[in-house]
């Protein structure tokens, strides 16, 4: 395909992903939102685009990749016109610290690992949530680089992100010390790096936050077809784009789908999700199964939520649930000293 037309089709399909501003009248924002998340959802249009996506194409990947970034980064600089990032060698990972005041705990660290359905986002740019949530913590967010489907299927990001953890433990830092969130796949690679690292006999985060997760890359869930036409940011969720993760793992692994993991001794589990989201049924069946390994799960369900609100600029849930993140992750940190 020439180049022309391949970065033409790519910004088509970013202009879907966004959506265009004419609101989906059969399904109004209610009058129990703030504003600002009325205006949003009243602004975008539901409808399914998986399929338009050629995960195969490297030219679109690359110009979507590098448009979607762009996007990402300027939304966070509206959140914080001066944001910026200073990277860090994690053994051969890169890592970047996103600015935030003076910490209130030195030596404590939050490892943020970026959503986009492990083939699109950056840790230099997916920083809306990783601001608010250092502000509201005063600790550092630290957000990982790992690599990415289809060039890089399963395990590759998984093991990019345990190699970032390990060079937390063998340069000072212990568990006690890390917390550890993601959102969208990224709240499901949160998952499978603290499965992964109970399972090495590692020293365990000392909380894990997973914020509109990704937990069955299968699409099992009555909300993947009950809200499909709702979530304005994940349409369908279809398990096909997924496979190009999973590779030749079984699409049921543990690590690819932590909803099948055993949850035995498992960190103190926050999930976050909205009632706009395809994978809200991936968020109840995750907290179900948590707690029947008897772990100690807080399942957040915010009235009205899109498929990861806490980038959202000027949106009063966005700050109030990175606020609740924050308090979650101090919490046990407190509780660990």
């Amino acid at each position: 395909m020439k180049p022309m037309i391949t970065r033409i089709l790519a910004l088509l399909v970013l202009l879907t992903l966004l959506g265009p501003a004419v609101a989906d009248e059969r399904f109004p924002a209610s009058a129990s939102l703030s504003p600002e998340a009325q205006a949003y959802l009243n602004r975008v249009k539901t409808g399914a685009l998986e399929n338009r996506v050629d995960v195969n194409d490297p030219k679109m990947m690359a110009t979507l990749r590098k448009a979607l970034g762009g996007m990402f980064l300027r939304s966070a600089k509206k959140i914080d016109p001066d944001v910026y990032t200073t990277e860090q060698d994690l053994g051969g990972i890169k890592g970047y610290w996103i600015n935030s005041p003076v910490p209130d705990k030195p030596g404590k660290v939050i490892l943020y690992f970026h959503g986009g359905g492990y083939i699109l986002g950056s840790a230099q740019e997916n920083l809306g949530s990783g601001i608010r949530i250092s502000w509201a913590s005063n600790i550092p967010v630290l957000s990982i680089e790992f690599r990415l489907a289809p060039e890089h299927p399963f395990p590759a990001g998984l093991e990019d992100s345990l190699q970032a953890y390990r060079w937390l433990l063998d340069n000072g830092y212990k568990g006690k010390d890390i917390a550890i969130y993601g959102d969208s796949s990224g709240g499901g690679q949160v998952l499978a790096i603290a499965l992964a690292v109970r399972d090495r006999g590692w020293e365990p985060p000392s909380s894990v936050v997973a914020i509109s997760p990704l937990t069955d890359i299968t699409g099992q869930g009555d909300t993947r077809i009950t809200l499909k036409d709702v979530d304005p940011v994940l349409r369908t969720a279809s398990s096909d784009r997924y496979r190009h993760y999973a590779g030749d793992a079984s699409l049921t692994n543990p690590l690819v789908s932590p909803l099948y993991g055993d949850y035995t001794n498992f960190p103190p589990l926050l999930i976050q999700v909205g009632t706009r989201e395809v994978l809200l049924s991936d968020a109840v069946r995750l907290a179900q199964v948590a707690r029947k390994a008897d772990v100690e799960v807080e399942l957040d369900v915010w009235d009205g939520m899109w498929h990861g609100w806490h980038d959202s600029p000027g949106v009063r849930e966005a700050e109030q649930a990175c606020e609740a993140v924050a308090d979650f992750v101090v919490a046990h940190f407190d509780s660990a000293m």
